[in-house]
C-alpha cells in the first residue's frame, strides 16, 4: 500500500476494511499522522485507550476504525439535528 492520502471526505467515502488497511499503514509507517487524524476528527485518546484495553486484541486498526466510524456518524447526526432551515430570514434566526 502507498502513503494513504487521509482527510475526513477520504476517509468517509472508504469502506471499512480500506480505512482498516489505511489505519495499519499508519501505525507501522506515520503514527504521528494517524494521531493528527484522530484530533482532526474528534477522537477521543481516553476512548481509544479504553476501547483497545477492553477488545484486548494485537490488531488495533479494526478498533480504531471503529471509533472513527462511530465519530463522524455522531458528527453527520449532530449537523443534521442543528442543521437551520434555509427558508427563514436572517432577521428571524436571532
Amino acid at each position: 500500500m502507498s502513503v494513504p492520502i487521509l482527510d475526513i471526505t477520504t476517509i468517509e467515502q472508504l469502506s471499512k476494511n480500506q480505512l482498516i488497511d489505511a489505519i495499519n499503514w499508519l501505525i507501522i509507517h506515520d503514527f504521528e499522522k494517524l494521531v493528527f487524524i484522530l484530533y482532526r476528527i474528534d477522537v477521543s485518546e481516553a476512548k481509544i485507550k479504553t476501547l483497545l484495553n477492553k477488545e484486548n486484541t494485537n490488531f488495533a486498526a479494526p478498533v480504531i476504525a471503529d471509533a472513527i466510524i462511530e465519530r463522524l456518524e455522531e458528527k453527520k447526526v449532530s449537523r443534521q439535528k442543528y442543521k437551520q432551515d434555509p427558508s427563514v430570514s436572517e432577521e428571524e434566526k436571532w
